[in-house]
């Protein structure tokens, strides 16, 4: 997926990277009409749900999706998180996540969208996004019809 942002940059989006809970899951349960989000996008771009798995879940509630699953360890979530988006190069990745240990991948993705769901925004996540969306359908959105995002993005 190929997007020409007037006035900030052209750029190809090839992944994204999406923290769990909090973001597309809230108690660890995907949030409604997440699983139809997920297949659609993923026609378009490779999807990453990456998770320290907080409630267990992740595997059972993504399993019929197309996407993959990254777990990692509940220390330095900030800094595995950060690894896993250079691995899969940042400059052609997006990322969505909502807590303190987002920000870094946030702020160093392509597009760093932050998501204001149930649990709230970090406020250090909330500056290093690029965007801000209310909810995590917004954020699909974003990808799911390119003009929306080049609307908030374009200078």
């Amino acid at each position: 997926m190929t997007i020409d942002i007037p006035g900030y940059k052209k750029i190809e989006i090839k992944n994204l990277l999406c923290d769990f809970n909090g973001t597309i899951a809230n108690n660890g349960e995907l949030i409604y009409d997440m699983d139809l989000l997920i297949n659609k996008l993923s026609k378009s771009i490779k999807i990453y749900v990456i998770t320290a798995d907080t409630f267990d879940t992740v595997e059972n509630q993504l399993k019929h999706l197309n996407c993959e699953i990254i777990k990692i360890s509940s220390e330095n979530q900030s800094e595995q998180k950060l690894a896993i988006l250079k691995e899969l190069n940042p400059l052609n990745t997006v990322a969505f996540g909502n807590g303190r240990n987002d920000q870094l991948m946030l702020k160093e993705a392509i597009v760093g969208v932050g998501i204001l769901e149930n649990e709230g925004i970090c406020t250090s996540t909330l500056i290093n996004a690029d965007i801000i969306c209310k909810n995590i359908h917004n954020a699909f959105e974003l990808l799911l019809t390119p003009k929306k995002l080049i609307a908030t993005l374009r200078n």
